[in-house]
């Protein structure tokens, strides 16, 4: 599929998702569209690992959606195609990885929030304006008291106050900043510390992660019980387990 407000690259077990409209990397609804197209096609991918969120150029991961789509008649179409991106981001079945390459305001700082991990340039500025603007920030609401805790989602949210990458790492909302300069190679690291491993097992993983979020304990260890085994029966995990007895790398079935 043709997409024109984003990028889609694959390379080496990789897809790239970029936003790409610059310098601010507005989200409109159309953007919001193709994202979740994207998305929905990289699901059935075998050959994709790991998809990794970013933004075109070197400003703004995104600065968030756009006002005028918060207005009138576009409203209900806006809240439909945004809200569902962060169901897309789960139900893609592969690690979603935010490189956070600037500013990462609003809607933006919300798919930060939204993706499995994210890596930030020591630039970038993340935070929830919307306050500002009379109104609040409905995904935010829901994932940052999960990612942060109570008290510190209640001060970005109702104070609309933007914080650095370093503050971001700090409260668990990206998974580690890095200077500027060392920005690329450390993201490429990164990214490969997921991709070395098998995608089918990577997929199974963060299935049973998203699973257990919101089962009681004793439960989820129920339930992932079951699960494990069968995952453990499975011709892919039984290569991995006998490579390691073989002292070999395993070759995957996926």
């Amino acid at each position: 599929m043709e997409f024109k407000n984003i990028l889609l690259e694959k390379k080496e077990g990789v897809a790239w998702l970029i936003i790409n409209r610059p310098p601010l990397n507005i989200l409109d609804i159309e953007t919001l569209e193709e994202m979740n197209q994207a998305l929905a096609d990289l699901k059935t991918d075998d050959g994709v690992k790991v998809v990794v969120i970013t933004g075109a150029g070197d400003r703004a991961f995104s600065a968030g959606v756009a006002v005028g789509d918060h207005l009138g008649g576009k409203l209900p179409k806006m809240v439909e195609v945004f809200h569902k991106l962060f169901v897309s981001l789960i139900e893609v079945d592969k690690p979603t990885i935010a490189v956070v390459n600037g500013v990462a305001l609003g809607g933006g700082c919300e798919i930060v929030a939204g993706c499995d991990m994210a890596i930030a340039s020591e630039k970038a500025q993340l935070g929830q304006p919307e306050v500002k603007l009379g109104v609040y920030p409905p995904p935010a609401s829901i994932l940052f008291p999960r990612i942060m805790g109570r008290q510190k989602a209640f001060e970005l949210i109702l104070s609309g106050d933007s914080i650095s990458a370093k503050e971001a790492e700090r409260i668990g909302l990206v998974n580690k900043a890095v200077p500027e300069e060392e920005f690329e190679k450390a993201a490429d690291e990164f990214i490969k510390r997921f991709t070395a491993n098998s995608g089918l097992a990577l997929t199974q993983a963060r299935q049973a992660l998203y699973r257990n979020f919101d089962l009681e304990f004793h439960q989820a260890l129920e339930v992932t019980g079951v699960d494990a085994t069968l995952v453990m029966s499975g011709e892919n995990s039984v290569e991995g387990l006998t490579a390691f007895l073989e002292k070999r790398k395993p070759v995957w079935i996926r």
